[in-house]
């Protein structure tokens, strides 16, 4: 396989472990250790990494890679991003988790179905995930991604739909949430996947 044409960022290389040209590695798959199932890892500029071992340290996974064999080949990568195309990703999760690059691009509809925005990012700052969203002139509208705030998501038709009460984006006046903003502190996580699988 050539440099991926969907990528999906599956970890970012860190600081070198050793002498021998081990690579301390952060992973964003569900099972830090997935990350040598799914075959050659892609930077940005197109060079392939193969993962000939691999084991678990603390928050992180040791990596070996094809062709890495001292200290200072290992600190040259540090930094350096990973990637797979989208197509290597399975589809099997559960109901209520999505990838977040299926989420990237999808239409943004409101409760009445007009379509208002597009999704151009998702982030997460630590306290669960949030859609980063242009809403016509409106560039960086965040939004929680839970439940109440964004009901429907539907990655085959290619749009979601929003509760602009619940997402924040307008006043309700009835809502017992604190400060009025119609957000729902306990709306429940919609749960995306990370790049390579469940969280």
């Amino acid at each position: 396989m050539t440099k991926p044409q969907n990528p999906v960022q599956m970890a970012v290389i860190g600081a070198a472990h050793g002498i021998k040209g081990e690579l301390r590695v952060k992973t964003f798959t569900g099972d830090p250790l997935a990350l040598a199932d799914y075959g050659p890892l892609y930077a940005r500029d197109g060079r392939a990494f193969q993962i000939v071992d691999i084991r678990p340290a603390n928050t992180v996974v040791v990596v070996r890679f094809k062709g890495i064999s001292d200290r200072n080949a290992a600190e040259a990568l540090a930094g350096t991003e990973l990637f797979v195309d989208r197509s290597m990703l399975p589809d099997d999760g559960e109901e209520d988790e999505f990838y977040h690059a299926d989420l990237v691009g999808l239409v943004v509809r409101d409760d009445t179905g007009a379509d208002i925005g597009k999704v151009v990012a998702v982030h997460n700052f630590g306290g669960g995930d949030i859609l980063d969203v242009t809403l016509g002139e409106r560039k960086g509208v965040l939004i929680p991604f839970t439940q109440a705030a964004v009901p429907d998501v539907s990655i085959a038709e290619g749009f979601l739909r929003i509760d602009p009460a619940a997402a924040g984006l307008i006043d309700d006046e009835d809502s017992e949430a604190p400060g009025g903003d119609g957000f729902d502190p306990k709306g429940r996580p919609r749960g995306p996947k990370d790049a390579g699988g469940n969280r």
